[in-house]
C-alpha cells in the first residue's frame, strides 16, 4: 500500500513542475520579466534605489531579492542599492503600534522613497492591505511601482506600472515562480549594469 504522505509529496512536485513549465513557456511572462529588469536597471543607473516589501513568505522573498542586488548574484561586482522594508523590527513595531499594521510599509516608502526609485510590492493574493497602502504611497512619491502577484486580477493591478502575474492560484507555487522570476531579473540587471564582469563568465 502506498504511503499517502509520499503521494502528497509527489503531487506537490507535479503541481510545481507544471506551474514552472507554464511560466517558462509564457512569452508574456518572459517579456514582463525583461521589462521589469530594464526598469530596475534604468533606476539604478540613474542613482536611484530599489525597495521591496511583502508579508510572510513574501517578506522572505523581499529580503532574498534585496540581498541578491546588494551583495551579488552571479558574479562579483559593485553593490546595488536595494532595501527590504520588512527587516527593521523597531520601525515595524513602532509604525504598527502608532498607526496600525496597514501602514508599516507605506510610512517607510514615504520616508525613504524618492522620485525615480522603484518599489517591488509582493503579494500572492494581491489584496494585502499593507502592500496596497505602500503602493499608494509610492505612487504619491513618484516612485515606480512593480507588483508580484498571482494569476487573478487584484486591487494591486491598477496601482502598479508593471505586474508580474505568476500563472497559478496556489500560494506556494506563486511564491516559487516569484523567486525564480526574481533570479531571472537579477541575471538581466547584472548583465546590463556590469557588462565587462559578465563577459568574463565561463
Amino acid at each position: 500500500m502506498s504511503d499517502p504522505r509520499t503521494e502528497a509529496v509527489s503531487a506537490h512536485f507535479r503541481r510545481s513542475s507544471a506551474a514552472l513549465e507554464r511560466a517558462a513557456t509564457s512569452a508574456e511572462l518572459r517579456t514582463i520579466i525583461v521589462t521589469i529588469a530594464d526598469r530596475i536597471s534604468g533606476a539604478l543607473r540613474a542613482g536611484n534605489k530599489l525597495m521591496l516589501a511583502g508579508n510572510g513568505g513574501s517578506a522572505a522573498d523581499a529580503q532574498h531579492i534585496a540581498a541578491e542586488f546588494l551583495s551579488r548574484f552571479a558574479f562579483d561586482r559593485a553593490p546595488l542599492p536595494a532595501i527590504a522594508l520588512t527587516t527593521d523590527t523597531s520601525v515595524l513595531t513602532a509604525v504598527g503600534n502608532d498607526y496600525g499594521y496597514e501602514h508599516v510599509f507605506a510610512r517607510q516608502v514615504r520616508g525613504l522613497g524618492r522620485a525615480g526609485d522603484v518599489f517591488i510590492a509582493i503579494s500572492t493574493s494581491g489584496r494585502s492591505r499593507s502592500v496596497i497602502a505602500a503602493l499608494k504611497a509610492a505612487r504619491d512619491a513618484g516612485v515606480g511601482t512593480i507588483g508580484f502577484t498571482g494569476a487573478r486580477d487584484t486591487p494591486m493591478h491598477p496601482l502598479c506600472d508593471l505586474i508580474l502575474a505568476a500563472p497559478s492560484e496556489e500560494t506556494a507555487l506563486i511564491q516559487q515562480i516569484h523567486i525564480t522570476a526574481a533570479h531571472a531579473i537579477c541575471t538581466v540587471v547584472e548583465r546590463d549594469l556590469f557588462p565587462a564582469e559578465a563577459a568574463r563568465l565561463p
